[in-house]
């Protein structure tokens, strides 16, 4: 019996030539013979193209593994014939063209040079990697406290400017309340609305300038100390490199003298509502979890706390300690649809930041450029994949896909998206998650399939791979309170969130091997005790929570 079937494979760049694969087999006393034309190099899968022989032709499966090992063995012949008489036309062209064979073989050699990893050049570690090592370095030894003393002091020196630009600002504008005042007073009679709007005008142009004034002195502060800051911590560091070197001490004594001077900015101290709990979760392999529920303003996690007893000591030691390390702490912070700072808890956030400087990283708002250049892209890619979808599905479907999209804008993300930012000068957190959520959220009857809930496990998973063991989440999905988020509705949000998250933190055996972490549950500054305390009653019931063994002796 002959068996015949035909096989194209399009390759795309190299001369292709057709060959016939011949495969023979016995079924009973019959002999068959099964031919198919390939086009050689092949560029498919020899895999897919041993499936379709054999569900084509109907063949017998005890051939199966013959006409696999036959046609691996064929296609590997044909391809290094195919690839040997190629060299041998090019090198025959060669020796018979003008062209300079030194220039070809140096052409030759470099792209070999470039291409091959034995020949590849060492890759140099940035400034970044080598201050990060040295820092890591000092932090873990004496010098510790020394680094805290000097990060403080130029905190101290951050502080007296935003004290001074507040102070300048008010100024300005009680004086151009009692000028406003005034021209109020004669509107109508020997001035109109239009002198009014222009007065209001001149107020905001004034005010603008003001602040743009401030914000690039206090830029410019930033980067002097952050180059100060790091030339100082690699000449320490090799200073204490040499063991003959006596300036260390003397270096570190000077730090901690200037670690005096004090700071009329006061921050206000609110009460905190805090429960912890200890669980296991996992079928077999049962993992430890720490669980905590706080009442606390999402911004408390970021500013700097003054210890009352040192005076204004920055308490930061545990965060400065785990920068560098696998034992980072996280935030989920909710944000609106737009990737900059210039509104809402993202303005918050952004003055936070800039109470200190950060010496590791770059200031928030280049990073959310990065950010910005990067959902840009992404959106141009998702337009790209729906043209070509669109192009190929006929009706109106590809009609409707292509207008849903032409109203999004590129430079927003979509609900349940999230971006990071990094941080070393907050209190408490490393890396923040800007959490994108809608409206919706505020409603009774969202679902776990909803974009917030789904974005969490996101962010759990992103934890997982890089190494960020504490995490705060906004429990109720909301920052503060408002009318409709009655007690029902905070009671059902939180079983919601509670069973997702206990169900994400039981995935995350498969994703880290099980790692104990820290879940912090923030519930907003603005809730009642009473409320704070029902919720605490719920997560036991939800999650599987240690019970303590009292032992007592038998008299």
């Amino acid at each position: 019996m002959l068996l015949g079937t035909r096989i194209k494979e399009k390759p795309p760049h190299f001369q292709s030539s057709e060959k016939t694969f011949v495969f023979n087999f016995k079924t009973g006393h019959e002999t068959n013979v099964l031919t198919a034309p390939i086009l050689i190099p092949m560029q498919g899968s020899i895999s897919d193209l041993h499936g379709r022989l054999m569900l084509l032709h109907n063949l017998p499966y005890f051939v199966e593994s013959d006409l696999k090992k036959s046609l691996y063995q064929f296609i590997d012949e044909e391809t290094k014939n195919n690839y040997d008489k190629e060299a041998e036309a090019a090198l025959e062209k060669l020796k018979s063209s003008d062209r300079n064979t030194e220039q070809l073989v140096n052409a030759w050699a470099k792209a070999y040079h470039e291409t091959t990893l034995e020949y590849a050049r060492p890759e140099e570690p940035s400034w970044d990697e080598d201050f990060a090592d040295v820092y890591h370095d000092l932090i873990h030894s004496p010098a510790s406290e020394t680094l805290l003393n000097l990060e403080h002091n130029y905190f101290v020196r951050v502080s007296e400017l935003i004290s001074e630009r507040d102070m300048e600002l008010k100024k300005l504008q009680e004086r151009q309340s009692v000028e406003m005042d005034k021209v109020m007073q004669e509107l109508g009679k020997t001035l109109t609305d239009q002198d009014v709007n222009s007065v209001a005008a001149q107020h905001f142009d004034s005010q603008q300038v003001l602040e743009n004034k401030w914000a690039s002195e206090l830029k410019q502060l930033m980067t002097i100390q952050k180059q100060e800051y790091q030339e100082w911590v690699i000449k320490l560091h090799q200073d204490m490199q040499n063991p003959n070197n006596n300036t260390v001490s003397e270096e570190i004594k000077v730090k901690q003298s200037q670690s005096t001077v004090t700071s009329e900015r006061v921050f206000e101290e609110r009460s905190l509502l805090e429960e912890s709990f200890t669980i296991h979760l996992g079928a077999q392999l049962k993992t430890m979890h720490n669980l905590r529920l706080v009442r606390a303003d999402v911004l408390d996690f970021c500013k700097h706390k003054r210890n009352q007893q040192s005076g204004v000591k920055l308490q930061r030691l545990q965060t400065a300690l785990s920068l560098y390390s696998t034992s980072l702490c996280g935030l989920v912070l909710l944000v609106d649809n737009r990737i900059n700072s210039y509104s809402g808890i993202k303005r918050d956030f952004a003055t936070v930041c800039h109470e200190c400087t950060d010496f590791h990283f770059p200031r928030v708002e280049q990073q959310l450029q990065i950010v910005q250049q990067v959902v840009l892209y992404a959106s141009a890619q998702r337009n790209k994949k729906s043209k070509e979808r669109a192009e190929l599905s006929n009706g109106n479907g590809g009609n409707e896909d292509k207008s849903k999209t032409g109203e999004r804008n590129p430079s927003n993300i979509l609900p349940g998206e999230f971006y990071t930012t990094r941080h070393s000068n907050l209190s408490e957190v490393h890396v923040v998650f800007h959490l994108c959520v809608d409206d919706n959220v505020r409603s009774s009857n969202i679902t776990a399939r909803d974009p917030a809930i789904m974005g969490l496990r996101n962010i759990l998973k992103v934890c997982c791979t890089h190494d960020i063991t504490t995490i705060t989440i906004p429990l109720l999905l909301v920052h503060d309170m408002s009318e409709e988020m009655t007690i029902p509705w905070c009671l059902k949000r939180a079983e919601l969130v509670f069973k997702c998250v206990k169900g994400f933190m039981m995935e995350m055996a498969s994703w880290d091997g099980g790692t104990s972490r820290t879940v912090q549950f923030l519930v907003p500054q603005s809730i009642s005790e009473e409320m704070f305390y029902q919720l605490s009653n719920m997560l036991p019931q939800i999650f599987r929570v240690s019970s303590t063994l009292t032992l007592t002796s038998k008299r």
